[in-house]
């Protein structure tokens, strides 16, 4: 369901209206190729062509081709409504699915790490919505498009926003570089900050550059948004630019301490 109320705020409308006309079967095979376009997102490698959605794809004409290209504002798309919309509409059902570990307290939210997918880390359900429990009091199929409100730039933390970026040894790039660089492709407002590791006192030797001068050979940067994110990598891991014969790596920025 997440996957499919992100698809219509993507630009595919009027999903849920098909859906609502389709057979059980047809509704089960979307749901599978539900599955299979958020197991897409945590790939390292692209979808090939034999890895396809054919009924998603007749239905609203995409692949997972273009899914993945878009795949860091799937997955913050997906993640927001996992949390604010299906785990409260469809609490009743989750609760019937978990281990009874998880079901401690009616007064309590239940964090749930890694459902229903690890990609989009940890949703809290709260159970004692009793309005929301009842989900034929409310009729998801027929809120009019748009009424989310959900917006990529603004619901994305500073991790989803940040790339990881490295240098070549011997060609030391300032933070103004970098900065120039990627506004002049993507937007003067594309870049929100450049951080790079700040070196005094007794250099490390391995952060010394070929004339024996100090040099980043890393930095952090933050974008304005997951789809600036998506722009600068392409749907690959790793991206090369070259700034005055300088070349720079961008991929994207994991914070391994907070998995």
């Amino acid at each position: 369901m997440a996957t499919w109320l992100w698809l219509e705020d993507f630009g595919f409308e009027q999903i849920f209206s098909v859906i609502m006309a389709l057979d059980d079967p047809f509704i089960a095979d979307l749901a599978n190729e539900a599955v299979l376009c958020f197991r897409c997102l945590e790939s390292k490698d692209a979808p090939n062509d034999f890895c396809q959605i054919p009924v998603t794809a007749e239905l609203m004409d995409i692949s997972l081709q273009i899914i993945y290209q878009n795949r860091y504002t799937a997955i913050a798309g997906i993640k927001n409504f996992l949390t604010t919309v299906c785990s409260r509409i469809f609490s009743d059902i989750i609760q019937q699915v978990l281990p009874p570990s998880y079901i401690h307290s009616h007064n309590q939210p239940l964090i749930i790490p890694g459902f229903p997918h690890p990609t989009f880390g940890s949703i809290n359900v709260m159970p004692s919505v009793a309005s929301l429990n009842n989900v034929s009091n409310i009729n998801l199929f027929h809120i009019p498009s748009g009424i989310w409100g959900w917006n990529a730039s603004c619901t994305a933390t500073e991790i989803d926003r940040t790339l990881f970026l490295t240098f070549s040894r011997g060609y030391p790039v300032s933070e103004a570089e970098v900065k120039l660089l990627f506004t002049e492709k993507y937007g003067e407002n594309s870049v929100k900050g450049v951080h790079m590791p700040n070196y005094s006192g007794n250099l490390p030797n391995q952060n010394l550059n070929s004339n024996g001068k100090q040099q980043s050979l890393y930095a952090r940067m933050v974008v304005d948004s997951v789809v600036t994110v998506d722009r600068i990598l392409m749907g690959k891991s790793k991206q090369k630019f070259t700034k005055d014969g300088k070349h720079i790596w961008a991929r994207k920025f994991e914070d391994r301490y907070r998995k």
